[in-house]
C-alpha cells in the first residue's frame, strides 16, 4: 500500500486544503454563508486535483530517468517509490488519470450548477495538470508562474465560484498570497534538482540565472506574498484580520537570510526548504482564518 501511495506524495496533498480555505473565506466574507456539502466536493476536487498532478508527475519524472540522477531530499526529487518498484509505473499513471478524472467531474458538476462560465477556468486547470510536467518545466516563465497560477488563481477563484456562483476581485486578490507563494515553492524546490534537471532538458529559472540570481526572484515572490495581504487590506478587499497572514515573517525573514548565504550550497539550504513549505501551508490558513473573522 505504501508503494502504492508513494506517487501520490500524500504528504504534500495538505497544500490544496490550506488554498481552498482560502476560497472558503472569500466566500463566506462576501455572502455569509455557503453550501457545505458544495464545499466537500470542492474539498474532493482540489485533493485529487493535487494527486493527479503529483502522480502525473512521478511517472513522467521515472519515464525521462530525471529521478533516477536527483539527489532527494525529504522537500523534493520525488517520492522514489518508482525507483524502488519500476513495475509501478502503469499503477502511477492510473493513479494519476483517475484523479484527473475525479476533478474533471466536480468541475461538471458546478458547471451544471452555475453555468458556463467556470468553463475556462476548469479547462485552464486540467491543461495545468498534466502539461506542467510534460511541456511547462521547459519554460522558465511557465515553469516558474504555473504552480502558483493552479494552487492560487484557479483554487482559490474556482472554490469561491463554486461557493457563490460569481467571480470577485475579493477572491483574485487572495489568491495572490498562495500563488506567489506555491511558485515560490516550485522555485526554491528547483535547487537540489537544478543539474538533474538540466540533463534531461528541462529549462527553469536555477538553470538559466543560477541559483544565487533565482534567489532574489524567490525572496521577490515571498514579499509579494506580504505586500498583497497589507494591501488588500489597505484597499479594502481583505478584512483587517487577514492580516494574521504576516505572522508568518518569524520563519520568512530566516529562509531569506539562508537563500542569500547559502543557494549554492544545498545541504546548508534543506532546512529552509522544509521552513518555506510551513510557511505555504500557514499563510494561506491564516488568512483564510482572517476572512473567517472578518
Amino acid at each position: 500500500m505504501k508503494n502504492i501511495l508513494g506517487p501520490m506524495r500524500l504528504p504534500f496533498v495538505v497544500l490544496a486544503p490550506s488554498c481552498v480555505l482560502v476560497g472558503l473565506g472569500t466566500a463566506l466574507w462576501t455572502k455569509g454563508a455557503v453550501n457545505w456539502l458544495h464545499f466537500v466536493l470542492v474539498l474532493i476536487g482540489a485533493i485529487a486535483a493535487h494527486i493527479s498532478a503529483n502522480a502525473f508527475n512521478e511517472y513522467y519524472d521515472f519515464k525521462t530517468g530525471l529521478d533516477s540522477h536527483t539527489t532527494r531530499t525529504p522537500f523534493s526529487g520525488g517520492s522514489g517509490t518508482l525507483q524502488a518498484r519500476p513495475e509501478l509505473a502503469r499503477s502511477a499513471f492510473l493513479t494519476a488519470a483517475i484523479a484527473f478524472v475525479i476533478a474533471g467531474l466536480v468541475g461538471l458538476y458546478f458547471v451544471y450548477v452555475w453555468g458556463w462560465e467556470l468553463i475556462p477556468l476548469g479547462l485552464v486547470g486540467l491543461f495545468l495538470l498534466y502539461g506542467y510536467t510534460v511541456w511547462l518545466a521547459y519554460s522558465p516563465v511557465l515553469c516558474l508562474l504555473a504552480p502558483g497560477l493552479g494552487f492560487g488563481t484557479l483554487m482559490v477563484v474556482g472554490t469561491h465560484f463554486a461557493l457563490t456562483g460569481e467571480y470577485s476581485w475579493i477572491a483574485f486578490i487572495a489568491s495572490l498570497v498562495p500563488f506567489f507563494l506555491v511558485s515560490d515553492l516550485l522555485l526554491l524546490n528547483q535547487f537540489p534538482d537544478m543539474e538533474a534537471d538540466k540533463a534531461i532538458g528541462r529549462k527553469h529559472f536555477p538553470i538559466l540565472l543560477g541559483r544565487k540570481a533565482s534567489g532574489y526572484i524567490y525572496i521577490a515572490f515571498l514579499l509579494a506574498t506580504y505586500a498583497a495581504i497589507v494591501l488588500g487590506v489597505v484597499f479594502g478587499y481583505l478584512p483587517t484580520f487577514s492580516l494574521l497572514g504576516l505572522l508568518t515573517l518569524v520563519l520568512a525573514v530566516p529562509v531569506i537570510r539562508s537563500v542569500l548565504r547559502y543557494a549554492d550550497d544545498i545541504p546548508h539550504l534543506i532546512p529552509s526548504l522544509g521552513q518555506n513549505v510551513l510557511i505555504n501551508l500557514l499563510t494561506p490558513v491564516l488568512v483564510a482564518v482572517g476572512l473567517f473573522i472578518g
